[in-house]
């Protein structure tokens, strides 16, 4: 039974029911404590009863922070995360609370970062928003409905399809070899990369330990898809591995993800291959490699593809190509 009192000014709301929590609440108005106070025992009624206390006193920005301490550090890109979602928490929208934050506040958001933000970045910051509301609704008691799924996502764009003609990796490589104060890892991950089609963060995790170079293989212990692989590696990138220095910590190129971005993208400035991506790379060395492996089985092995309409988006043949072996 609900209890209506005025207290400091206020009215307060009282609801006890047997088997439920005890909800009170206070109101600028008698009516407006009588409302909440039908709504509730009605909820308790129907079955569709929530303690709302968490989400009323938990803001978004509150909840972020206890997700970038407790839940990010334990993910592979936890770093990146963490930096991304520390970001998003100086937004206005982060001070509601989370029974307060609503699909139109994170429309606003969306909105926002459009002026200056791709699709691709949007749609992984509302992945990221989503899957930390989702983590606080099942592990925190934060008991709200989820407000991005109820947002219309930027149309993702299409796949890049930028791949490296003969001519301008010989650009490339010129540019990056060694020279001044030029990173001498540079030009040899580059060459593995298009070699072997190994995605950034595989190449720059790679140990010595984990290369045979009398077979021809690396071993990936751990890749993006969570999964183990071996990539055979061709003669070209034998040849580049066995002239490279040995590193005293192991790591076949023993350089940070931020310095490498900075590097190459100085190298695609003076090899005059402006838009470059590293990843392009990896674009490039899958289309290569489709040439010799003809069985798609073969080449997702080596690519590390697991979904063959990803690979799909690496493959980009030429259509003078396909015409002649068509006949």
């Amino acid at each position: 039974m609900a209890s209506i009192r005025q207290r400091n000014g206020r009215w307060q709301a009282r609801v006890r029911r047997q088997g439920f929590p005890v909800e009170t609440k206070s109101f600028t108005s008698k009516a407006e404590a009588e409302r909440w106070a039908r709504s509730m025992e009605t909820e308790m009624d129907r079955g569709a009863y929530c303690n709302r206390s968490v989400a009323e006193s938990m803001t978004l920005g509150d909840l972020l922070k206890k997700y970038t301490e407790e839940v990010s550090p334990n993910k592979r890109g936890g770093k990146e995360e963490v930096i991304r979602l520390n970001a998003m928490r100086r937004h206005r929208m982060c001070q509601l609370s989370m029974a307060n934050l609503t699909s139109k506040a994170v429309a606003e958001y969306r909105d926002e970062r459009q002026k200056t933000c791709g699709p691709n970045t949007i749609i992984r910051d509302l992945a990221m928003l989503s899957s930390a509301i989702n983590h606080a609704r099942k592990e925190w008691g934060v008991m709200v409905v989820n407000p991005v799924a109820l947002v219309r996502k930027p149309a993702t764009p299409q796949g890049r399809d930028r791949v490296l003609d003969d001519e301008e990796e010989t650009r490339l490589v010129a540019a990056l070899a060694p020279q001044g104060r030029r990173n001498i890892y540079m030009r040899p991950l580059a060459i593995v990369a298009l070699e072997s089609a190994m995605r950034r963060g595989e190449l720059l995790a790679l140990r010595w330990q984990d290369v045979d170079l009398h077979r021809r293989v690396a071993f990936l212990p751990l890749t993006k898809n969570g999964r183990a692989r071996t990539v055979p590696l061709s003669l070209r990138a034998i040849a580049i591995l066995e002239a490279m220095p040995r590193s005293i910590g192991g790591q076949v190129f023993p350089i940070t993800s931020a310095a490498m971005e900075a590097a190459f993208k100085k190298a695609t400035k003076r090899a005059g291959l402006h838009g470059l991506h590293f990843h392009d790379l990896r674009h490039t060395a899958t289309t290569r490699l489709a040439t010799k492996l003809d069985n798609v089985l073969e080449l997702s092995a080596v690519t590390g593809h697991t979904d063959l309409r990803m690979l799909k988006r690496y493959y980009h043949p030429k259509a003078e190509d396909l015409a002649r072996k068509i006949g």
